[in-house]
């Protein structure tokens, strides 16, 4: 039995959010939310509220218990990148990506 919580279309490079990920990943859900709070990256914000919702999902949805909860799988996929320009010095454009991402969190319960 397995909970999940997906963001899509976040407005945040997946470079940025795959180090963040990497550090809750197979940790207990409330260590990992305090990890996640205190962490002074941007990603944090997002994933503090993906991973308040996975557990919300856990709890309502398939009855488990909060505290035998860990973080089995989180994963980031990029999404759309909007392209955008900047005008340049002697009438040149430089091109600009305004990337986004696709994060899942999938929690378990322990044994």
């Amino acid at each position: 039995m397995e909970a999940k919580a997906h963001l899509r279309y976040a407005r945040i490079s997946p470079q940025k959010v795959a180090p963040v990920l990497d550090l809750i990943r197979g940790k207990d859900a409330a260590v990992a939310m305090g990890i996640l709070k205190n962490k002074r990256r941007a990603a944090s914000e997002y994933l503090v509220k993906l991973l308040a919702s996975a557990m919300a999902n856990a709890e309502a949805n398939f009855h488990m218990d909060t505290d035998k909860l860990y973080v089995a799988t989180c994963f980031v996929c990029p999404g759309p990148t909007l392209k955008r320009g900047m005008a340049r010095a002697r009438g040149g454009f430089d091109r600009i990506l305004k990337r986004s991402s696709h994060m899942t969190i999938i929690l378990k319960e322990k044994e």
